[in-house]
């Protein structure tokens, strides 16, 4: 093995992409542990690193080439000893010359001083701030003006000390960001966003979120928040230009007619990727401007709940929107719609029917479609879906009008080869049919009650049955509920 190319055991190296393997295999020989420590491009460390400065100088020491650094502390406590602090980003600085991507989560003991070390770290590309209580916006805007390499900045769960806008005005004039994710950070609202300026029309992907929901009363007035003469397409106060962006999600925000960020619904042409997460005061206007507008659009992804419209009390967008994808998206893929506090013992609440839905899975090329709570579909909507010709992956949460008839249904779907139910209506009959089928290569079950283990062995190649609901799925209907 000694004799072996170099080259070749960087080759080897490259196709191990466990931690654990890597640290095993370079104690074999001195010579892999040197070409294993050349070839380590990335390392995630936290807890454990202690001492924390001395031990994370060891590993820079160790790993020269260094692009990719993760710094974690969730979960950290006092007994871990003390956290790496801002002497540590002047490690990482002076250490790690190719160091193009740094995340620093839960670091308590870092602040604005020690983003200032990274000036340092011309190749900085990417920065990842999640939680990180003492860093302020004089930390962004120092990060921001030396770095001049940085394309995607994401800041989560930072404190209102991030309020002061300088960073995003120095971001939008320099214009070199191509990504921006916002989440839960109450110093940042959507008219600070905006002076992001000129600084739209090279972003790709943009994320916004609030940590707050909106809780509404079902016995409430109207709250104003629909405006059905308001034109997407027409010029507001705020008229940016972002033609290159190609993800967008935003949500638990409120967007006023003509102000905020509601502009980005009419001006993404290259969007690819939509998202949309209880976002009050939109109607169908807003998706009729962007289907029209975004003829790539192959995925999105709407959580909806119920608002007044005047006399209507029902989720915001309605078969009319579902119209327009269908018509203005040829190359539609991904179609997610959840749905919260919705009574089904009121379908009118959803603004969607089954028809409507139908039609655009019809029209477009769908290959996975999630339904969560979406109390309008049923075993007729099932029965559509199997003449789909091209969907791969099915998704049924909580929809309480599907029953075994509708499983029936669904096994002639030609390429149907992933689903997973969450239905209390479907039972050991249903799923013999699937069984029997023998197409799917996943299914999942999850919290239906009238399904037994027993009957979904041997019902697809992989098989998850569990009649609680999983951790990921409990997050998503803990964000619906």
């Amino acid at each position: 093995m000694e004799d072996l190319p170099e080259e070749l055991f960087a080759e080897f190296l490259k196709r191990i992409t466990r931690t654990s393997d890597l640290n095993s295999l370079s104690l074999v020989s001195k010579r892999l542990y040197k070409i294993e420590a050349d070839q380590r491009g990335a390392i995630h460390v936290g807890c454990g690193l202690c001492p924390a400065t001395e031990a994370l100088t060891s590993l820079c020491t160790r790993f020269p080439n260094l692009c990719k650094v993760e710094i974690d502390y969730s979960g950290w406590t006092a007994g871990h000893g003390n956290q790496l602090d801002n002497q540590g980003l002047s490690v990482l600085s002076s250490h790690c010359p190719s160091l193009a991507s740094l995340g620093l989560s839960f670091c308590s003991y870092i602040d604005d001083s020690g983003l200032g070390y990274l000036a340092c770290s011309k190749k900085l590309a990417s920065l990842r701030l999640t939680s990180t209580p003492n860093i302020t916006s004089r930390g962004l805007l120092t990060v921001s003006v030396h770095c001049q390499s940085l394309s995607a900045l994401h800041i989560i769960d930072c404190n209102k000390g991030v309020g002061s806008k300088d960073w995003l005005e120095y971001l939008g004039s320099v214009g070199s960001l191509e990504e921006l994710v916002v989440k839960n950070c109450e110093g940042i609202s959507q008219d600070d966003l905006l002076k992001f300026d000129s600084g739209w029309i090279n972003l790709q992907k943009f994320v916004f979120e609030i940590k707050k929901r909106f809780f509404r009363n079902r016995w409430a007035g109207p709250n104003g928040g629909y405006d059905p003469s308001y034109d997407p397409h027409s010029l507001n106060m705020y008229d940016f230009s972002c033609e290159n962006m190609k993800d967008l999600k935003l949500g638990s925000i409120e967007i006023a007619t003509g102000k905020g960020l509601r502009f980005l619904l009419g001006r993404c042409k290259a969007l690819e990727k939509l998202c949309l997460e209880y976002v009050r005061g939109l109607n169908d206007n807003d998706l009729i401007a962007l289907s029209q507008s975004c003829n790539n659009l192959k995925s999105i992804s709407l959580s909806l709940d119920p608002q007044y419209y005047h006399d209507d009390f029902r989720t915001a967008f309605t078969d009319n929107s579902l119209k327009a994808l269908a018509l203005s998206c040829p190359m539609l893929e991904t179609v997610e719609l959840t749905f919260a506090d919705c009574s089904p013992m009121y379908p009118s609440e959803i603004g969607f029917t089954r028809k409507g839905l139908v039609a655009l899975i019809q029209s477009c090329p769908i290959r996975v479609l999630v339904l969560r709570r979406a109390n309008f579909f049923n075993d007729k909507g099932m029965k559509a879906l199997s003449s789909a010709p091209l969907l791969e992956t099915l998704e049924i949460v909580d929809c309480e009008a599907i029953t075994n008839a509708g499983l029936g249904f669904i096994v002639h779907a030609p390429c149907l080869i992933n689903l997973t139910l969450l239905c209390e209506g479907v039972t050991d009959v249903g799923v013999s049919k699937l069984a029997h089928s023998q197409k799917l290569e996943s299914l999942i079950i999850e919290r239906c009650c009238c399904v037994s283990e027993q009957a979904v062995r041997g019902a697809a190649r992989s098989v998850q049955y569990s009649e609680s609901v999983s951790h990921s799925e409990l997050e998503k209907l803990f964000m619906s509920s």
